[in-house]
């Protein structure tokens, strides 16, 4: 299915959070900024889902590996620890003052995010399964783009 430049357009105004959905850290991050995020600002899509695939490619981009923390910010994506401090910057008290460490030189930032990647797996362990949304967080998880447009 073709998506509009409407549709696109649309998705520019949300901010959708993309992890590997096989990452236990990735799962307690999720779980982590989910608690936090009270009025609902951020949304969560695997890498390996659907509406990731389709998101990123028809932005012209396309998920690097699956050890990358992806943000999907207003229409502009953000990668690895700049991903990480936006995220850090919209919730509320005092996370955003995290958001600090963006004076720190990416390639400083990345490679320590980098090395925590490389060794995601050894030091939290891999689910067999996908992070499975409680109720309450169902319309945080949209599995398609209209879902993701029609979500409050």
């Amino acid at each position: 299915m073709e998506h509009s430049t409407t549709q696109l357009a649309e998705h520019n105004k949300r901010r959708l959070i993309f992890f590997d959905g096989d990452c236990n850290l990735c799962q307690y991050a999720v779980q982590f900024v989910i608690q936090r995020d009270q009025k609902g600002r951020f949304c969560y899509a695997s890498l390996q889902s659907e509406i990731a695939n389709k998101l990123l490619s028809d932005s012209g981009q396309v998920p690097l590996e699956l050890s990358t923390f992806i943000l999907w910010e207003e229409g502009r994506i953000f990668y690895r620890s700049t991903a990480a401090l936006r995220v850090a910057k919209g919730l509320p008290a005092l996370w955003p003052l995290l958001y600090a460490f963006i004076i720190v030189p990416i390639f400083i930032r990345d490679g320590i995010y980098n090395w925590i990647a490389a060794n995601r797996y050894q030091w939290w362990g891999k689910s067999a399964s996908c992070l499975i949304p409680k109720p309450e967080w169902k319309n945080r998880f949209p599995e398609t783009l209209e879902a993701l447009n029609t979500r409050v």
